[in-house]
């Protein structure tokens, strides 16, 4: 036999090895989050709450309970999270944002919001409905409607 038909054989098998392993780890975590994913839905409370201030940072600097900490997977504690300082009553505390809604958190209005422990699920606002976010544009936009407004000619959205 080839030698070269045997290496591109023994490639070939590692990578099905390989694709079918990884199916197999996604599907376990795919059904893990479903059931991570009903749990919250089953104890989610609506509260009623004033947003100080959202942002994204890392877990240990965010001001999270040491139990969050302690759970966490030591992978996951230098990734950043959405974070939202919020008041709820007297009391104020800081909150992980769903990284669905983060952006359409209105800063500094209260709003009603579901919330399952430390995570919130949705957000909507009491007074005046959602605030409408604008939504951001990406660098070459940005250059060319400031290259239009400085020319005189109307933005580009």
């Amino acid at each position: 036999m080839n030698p070269v038909l045997i290496v591109f054989l023994v490639i070939l098998v590692i990578l099905i090895i390989a694709l079918v392993v990884l199916t197999i780890l996604g599907k376990k975590a795919q059904k893990r989050q479903e059931e991570q994913q009903a749990q919250m839905e089953a104890m989610k409370q609506s509260v009623s709450m004033l947003i100080i201030d959202k942002k994204r940072m890392k877990i240990n600097e965010a001001g999270l309970p040491s139990a969050v900490l302690e759970n966490t997977p030591k992978l996951l504690r230098r990734s950043k999270l959405p974070i939202l300082k919020v008041k709820v009553g007297p009391q104020i505390m800081n909150l992980v944002c769903d990284e669905k809604i983060f952006d359409s958190v209105p800063v500094k209005k209260e709003v009603k919001a579901e919330v399952s422990g430390i995570y919130v699920l949705s957000v909507r606002g009491i007074r005046g409905g959602n605030a409408v976010v604008e939504e951001k544009k990406g660098f070459w936009k940005n250059l060319v409607s400031k290259a239009q407004e400085k020319a005189g000619a109307k933005p580009v959205k």
